[in-house]
């Protein structure tokens, strides 16, 4: 649901204002208006920036290894001094390269911070930034040397030296490439000329002349690196060095000063909202009143004039307007709170709907079953999400609980629809008994439909009810009736589909249902205009409901669609393991066999959680809440208060 909010009016003198401002922000409940854009403010764009500059390197260090990862004692490029052997303690100092001269060429590697608390946030953020820069930039000669290294390939490792004492004899050697078919032999005797390698039809050959001798060669000259293959290789493994010394440091600083950075991040933030606050203030009797105004939750209402009458500050609760963008705080229970995320990733609603949280999770639930298809699968799930539980934060807890919870229902929908990781439990002699209760492919795509049928109606009866608060209850007698006639309709044709008998009473009860509400949505879709307006919108309102109304069913059928294609899928990869292996000795088979079953059936499992995600989402967001007439655009409540 969402939180009714009261609109109140604060108004302080100048002198006092910076106190009044500390107990507001103390109460932490009081969500300030906003009346001018905050964006173009000096101290509110240096502030964002900062804070957009911490949040990065919290979020790059968060995700680092953890020193003892990066340090390998049988490593050749590091060694540790004797020192650090007899203390307690590990300084980032005392892995040093072992080549000098490289640690002399990159000094910014030996740029370390201080592993003290007192250490500054901004210092440990201009040596983050440094330390990224030279890792960045060790990567990047990383990939140019090894591309330079890898024109060696087809000639071999040898050294510049040769040449070179050849050229001081006179002689040049030049490196040459031609397809083999123009390779000409009377190269060998006039120039030469000695083949090194024949690679994909290509020939790859030197020649040795007199220098200044001119060469009538049909090849193309090969292109070398200026460094040889053994200076190369050299400046790779010193580069390797510098690299894996610099995750090591990026290591160290994140174990040591993420902490520091993050206290700083949250430091940012209530100063950031601290100046957005002074600037949604305005000014009164010559600056010597401060006005500002906010939401305040109505169930805080009370204890929250409670304080400030104690504090002895002047307020008034005010009409809320139609202006006003009132802030949205959803409340919901347990179960339904944690989809809240869900409807938050598309809008939050407005102040005017319905909260589309509780009205679409079960729903959400039953979708998510439907396109996972397998118990096995689902099983699976419920593992996973109870031992990650465990180790999770308490801000992913509830996700894991979600996960949970489509777990549990894609078991039940998969063992109901004979897939256990991706094997037919039809198929299998001690369900025989049950066989005819198992629910067919066919029978699961017309289940898809009604579900898809009466979710759409749902969305109109939830729409027709948003009109009845918003407007009043004649406005809402059009859409109203718009529900009779489908749902009248809808088991007077569907039924026998079904192969459900309808006694002929009932027939035209319904039928006398139909008519009556059509008539109602025909001519009375506008209450106070003209009867003819009224049956024009009608016939254009028919149209786009029974069109929309058959689109909108037949794209629930994508439940049964990928839900089956999960369960065939995995049971193409069990009989892949199964006849890939068929001629193999039985002692050594179950080792592929089990390779490919996991690799198989996790890249099932990959797929369907996606397809699981999304197309739900989809019903959700296109089908149901264009049906429930969803306006959404809420402005998501952030009181004013300190962020510890």
């Amino acid at each position: 649901m969402i939180v009714k909010m009261n609109k109140y009016a604060f108004l302080v003198y100048h002198r006092e204002y910076k106190a009044f401002l500390e107990h507001l922000r103390s109460l932490g409940v009081v969500h300030v208006k906003t009346i001018r854009p905050v964006s173009e403010n000096g101290d509110i764009q240096r502030f964002t920036d900062e804070l957009k500059r911490v949040s990065a390197q919290i979020d790059y260090l968060s995700n680092f290894e953890p020193p003892a990862r990066l340090y390998d004692p049988s490593s050749r490029h590091y060694e540790r001094s004797e020192a650090i052997q007899n203390t307690a303690t590990t300084n980032i100092d005392c892995f040093v390269p072992r080549n000098d001269e490289t640690a002399a060429a990159f000094p910014e590697t030996a740029a370390v911070i201080p592993e003290t608390a007192a250490a500054l946030p901004e210092t440990i953020l201009a040596k983050t930034e440094d330390l990224r820069e030279t890792l960045a930039k060790t990567e990047a000669a990383l990939v140019t040397l090894e591309k330079e290294r890898s024109l060696f390939d087809p000639w071999g490792d040898f050294s510049y030296e040769t040449t070179a004492k050849l050229l001081k004899e006179g002689y040049k050697t030049s490196f040459y490439t031609c397809p083999a078919q123009n390779y000409d032999e009377t190269w060998e005797s006039t120039y030469n000329a000695l083949i090194i390698n024949e690679i994909n039809s290509i020939k790859y050959f030197v020649t040795i002349t007199k220098q200044g001798e001119y060469l009538a060669i049909d090849a193309d000259a090969a292109k070398l690196p200026l460094k040889d293959f053994q200076t190369i290789s050299q400046d790779i493994e010193d580069q390797i060095e510098i690299k894996q010394t610099t995750k090591y440091k990026i290591a160290k600083t994140a174990e040591t000063h993420l902490d520091t950075l993050k206290k700083y991040k949250t430091e940012i933030e209530n100063e950031l909202m601290w100046k957005g606050v002074e600037i949604q203030t305005e000014t009164e009797a010559e600056s010597k009143l401060m006005f500002l105004e906010g939401w305040i939750p109505a169930s805080e209402a009370a204890n929250t004039e409670a304080a400030l009458e104690k504090a002895g500050c002047f307020f008034k609760k005010t009409e809320i307007t139609d202006e006003d963008v009132i802030p949205i705080k959803l409340k919901n229970n347990r179960f339904t709170k944690l989809f809240e995320p869900i409807t938050k990733l598309y809008s939050l609603p407005n102040y005017s709907e319905i909260d589309p949280t509780p009205l679409f999770a079960p729903f959400f639930m039953l979708f998510f079953g439907l396109c996972f298809g397998d118990g096995g699968y689902g099983l699976l799930l419920i593992i996973t999400s109870l031992l990650l539980r465990q180790k999770m934060s308490a801000t992913m807890k509830p996700i894991m609980t979600l996960v949970l919870l489509f777990g549990i229902t894609t078991l039940i929908i998969g063992t109901l629809t004979g897939s256990f990781f991706g094997c037919s439990l039809v198929d299998f002699p001690t369900f025989a008994k049950v066989k005819q209760w198992f629910i067919t492919s066919d029978n699961l795509m017309i289940i898809s439909l009604v579900i898809g049928f009466f979710h759409v109606v749902y969305g109109k009866i939830i729409a027709a009810y948003k009109i009845k608060i918003q407007r009043g209850l004649k406005y809402s007698l059009a859409a109203f009736a718009w529900v009779f006639v489908i749902l009248s309709l809808g088991c007077v044709l569907a039924l026998p589909m079904l192969k459900i008998t309808i006694p002929d009473t009932l027939k035209y009860i319904m039928y006398a249902i139909a008519g009556l509400s059509g008539a109602v949505a025909l001519l009375y879709n506008m209450p106070g205009r003209n009867i003819f307006l009224n049956f024009g919108a009608g016939i254009w309102n028919t149209y786009n409901t029974v069109s929309g109304l058959v689109g909108d069913v037949l794209s629930y059928i994508r439940l049964y669609a990928i839900g089956l294609t999960g369960a065939l899928l995995g049971g193409v990869f069990n009989s892949m393991a199964i006849d890939m292996t068929a001629s193999m000795n039985p002692f050594i088979r179950w080792l592929p066999m089990l390779l490919i079953l996991i690799i198989g059936h996790a890249l099932n499992i990959g797929l369907s959680l996606i397809s699981s995600l999304v197309h739900p989402l989809r019903l959700i967001y296109v089908e149901y809440y264009k049906n429930s007439e969803f306006e959404g655009g809420g402005l998501d409540y952030q009181p004013f208060r300190i962020k510890n």
